[in-house]
């Protein structure tokens, strides 16, 4: 899938992609053009484990929102059940144990945009999974419940843009739109590591843009400027970075080696060593 120039995230997140691969199959789909203020991709994972077989796929969530439909034999705690869910801004990392069969259809919103499209407190869903039905009208849960386990990752997005239809807004939404534009720079130059640069590339007050975040992402700039750079730095270790560790924390924000390696460890489970030492060469 192509990266979209105005991108809010990547595919990057998910721990150990290559072994990852040999359990679950992920295909990232783009949205339907009325859609792309909005929705970032969707993504369709689908899995047949041996009897028995047990995968634990650990993610480093972004700061966005997922609407999933979740078919087969998963069933998260957190769901009590339900297969059509939302699930909000993830602060730590995402495990979930996959066995057996399962099919999964996610849409991954833009930062903001659920707020922008259905008014809900961001920070209502920080760490939390809901049912869909609690948070989407319901004749869009309706019609998401029609997607069916299996379906091409084609189809599901095509059934699941027809559903997302009433949702869409009939004026646009400024604050929304500069929130876009400041999260896509953060993402876009990596040489950004402090949040008073944003304010000031974006001619912002730093309570005002704290206030923008708060209300729409539910977590602050600062938050979701690290986020973003831990993803570069776990994305560097994956694709086999052979330098220093202190050169490559130091290059996305960390000029303290103890303290990266803190924040790498609470947030990926191990040191950042241990986790280059496993990495897919």
């Amino acid at each position: 899938m192509p990266t979209r120039r105005n991108a809010t995230t990547t595919s990057a997140g998910i721990l150990r992609p290559e072994e990852f691969a040999r359990h679950v199959s992920v295909e990232r789909t783009e949205p339907a053009s009325r859609l792309t203020p909005w929705v970032e991709y969707h993504w369709t994972l689908q899995w047949q484990l041996s009897p028995g077989a047990t995968f634990r796929s650990a993610v480093v969530p972004h700061p966005s929102c997922n609407v999933t439909v979740e078919r087969g034999a998963l069933r998260r705690p957190e769901a009590a059940g339900e297969e059509l869910l939302v699930t909000g801004v993830t602060t730590y990392r995402f495990d979930v144990d996959v066995h057996d069969h399962g099919w999964v259809h996610g849409v991954k919103l833009r930062p903001g945009a659920l707020t922008a499209l259905t008014g809900h407190d961001a920070k209502t869903l920080v760490d939390r999974t809901v049912a869909a039905k609690d948070v989407l009208p319901q004749v869009v849960h309706e019609e998401l419940d029609d997607l069916i386990a299996g379906m091409s990752a084609a189809d599901a997005t095509a059934a699941a843009s027809v559903a997302l239809e009433p949702l869409l807004p009939g004026a646009p939404d400024p604050s929304y739109e500069l929130l876009l534009r400041v999260v896509s720079d953060m993402l876009a130059e990596r040489s950004i590591l402090r949040v008073d640069e944003i304010v000031e590339r974006h001619s912002i007050g730093r309570r005002a843009l704290e206030r923008l975040f708060a209300r729409y992402v539910g977590v602050g700039p600062k938050w979701v400027l690290a986020r973003y750079r831990m993803h570069d730095v776990v994305t560097s270790l994956d694709e086999g970075y052979a330098g220093s560790l202190a050169d490559l924390a130091a290059t996305f924000g960390w000029f303290d080696q103890a303290h990266f390696a803190r924040d790498f460890t609470a947030l990926v489970g191990c040191p950042p060593s241990t986790y280059r030492r496993h990495a897919a060469p």
